[in-house]
């Protein structure tokens, strides 16, 4: 004999002689046809709980996060000529010392409100107070146009929908 067959001999005599094995043999055949249902629905069950249900909500949100590049590119190509106009166009030069002063006033007129200002040799450090998001790019823009480069810039969200930033701010050459 093989060793494949002498393996499958002694399983067999093991099921065989086992107390769960010989309680199974003698419940009638309805009882156990049940019992083998009530198993195939729980096998049933736990594919679909364990595969099924995951795989469908991972696509789910591989749908959703699709959707919105989808989106994203969409509104990109859309306003690619206005941004490369905004590009092209010949930005105004700012007065170093006067930077602060342009920086503060059009957040004020922006309806922001300005927590910190730090000087340092490249421009000023700004910190604003939690502000929305609708006003706070326009306010970029400006500030942009006005001859203002970004050095960094950093947009955390925040409570109720607001965008906390920290900007580096300085005067384009």
């Amino acid at each position: 004999m093989s060793a494949v067959q002498s393996l499958s001999a002694r399983l067999q005599l093991q099921i065989s002689s086992s107390p769960l094995w010989q309680r199974w043999q003698q419940l009638p055949a309805r009882d156990r046809l049940a019992l083998l249902g009530l198993g195939g629905f729980f096998a049933a069950l736990l594919v679909y709980l364990l595969i099924w249900q995951p795989v469908q909500q991972q696509l789910q949100a591989s749908r959703n996060w699709y959707a919105q590049q989808s989106e994203l590119h969409q509104y990109l190509l859309a306003h690619a000529d206005e941004a490369r106009q905004v590009a092209a166009a010949p930005s105004q030069q700012v007065d170093p010392e006067a930077l602060q002063g342009l920086v503060t006033s059009s957040a004020q007129t922006a309806g922001l409100s300005i927590e910190r200002v730090d000087s340092d040799a490249g421009g000023l450090q700004v910190n604003l107070a939690p502000s929305a998001f609708a006003s706070l790019l326009p306010w970029l823009q400006q500030l942009q146009s006005s001859g203002v480069s970004f050095g960094e810039v950093s947009l955390e969200r925040g409570e109720n929908g607001l965008v906390l930033a920290r900007l580096s701010l300085a005067v384009s050459h």
